[in-house]
């Protein structure tokens, strides 16, 4: 799976639980709470001797919004559910994976002289096991003892293997 395509795999996963994590009220949920004012008006009509009285009665709702939440404050409990604790936790080891992940495929591999040098590091440890080296190149030798043949290459991100060859 190519890099670009993995890390933009991440970066998407990471937006989501950003997005997640700030939708998430810090509070508790409202509550709808109806309350029922009643007005009484009393009018007298002016240069009369009668009193006349009119009842009116008005309903108004309100919406008044309660926190839920404890209020006790040595509690140690912030509000915040476990899963999104637990969907913070899987984004920080993805993250850490996707760190460790570039650091080794980054840099483009150990430099020619080092390389070389590994692989003449590679020959003397075979020729002490009574190797003897036939032909060499810059990223790979041939050792021969007795009628086997032993190839010791290196590759680009400095990896030394061994593999035998067939007789000749």
């Amino acid at each position: 799976m190519p890099t670009a395509l993995k890390l933009s795999g991440l970066v998407a996963l990471l937006a989501a639980g950003a997005l997640v994590a700030i939708a998430i009220p810090a509070g508790g949920r409202a509550a709808e709470q109806t309350t029922t004012e009643i007005t009484t008006e009393t009018t007298t009509a002016p240069g009369s001797t009668v009193a006349t009285t009119a009842t009116v009665q008005q309903t108004t709702t309100r919406r008044v919004f309660v926190t839920t939440s404890a209020t006790s404050t040595t509690s140690s409990d912030n509000g915040t559910p476990a899963w999104v604790w637990a969907l913070l936790g899987v984004l920080a080891v993805a993250l850490v994976v996707l760190i460790v992940l570039l650091a080794r495929r980054g840099g483009g591999g150990v430099p020619a002289e080092e390389r070389r040098q590994r692989l003449d590091g590679a020959v003397a440890t075979w020729a002490a096991q009574g190797w003897a080296l036939e032909n060499q190149t810059a990223d790979s030798a041939v050792l021969r003892r007795g009628g086997e043949l032993m190839l010791v290459s290196i590759d680009q991100a400095g990896h030394v293997s061994t593999r035998p060859l067939p007789n000749q």
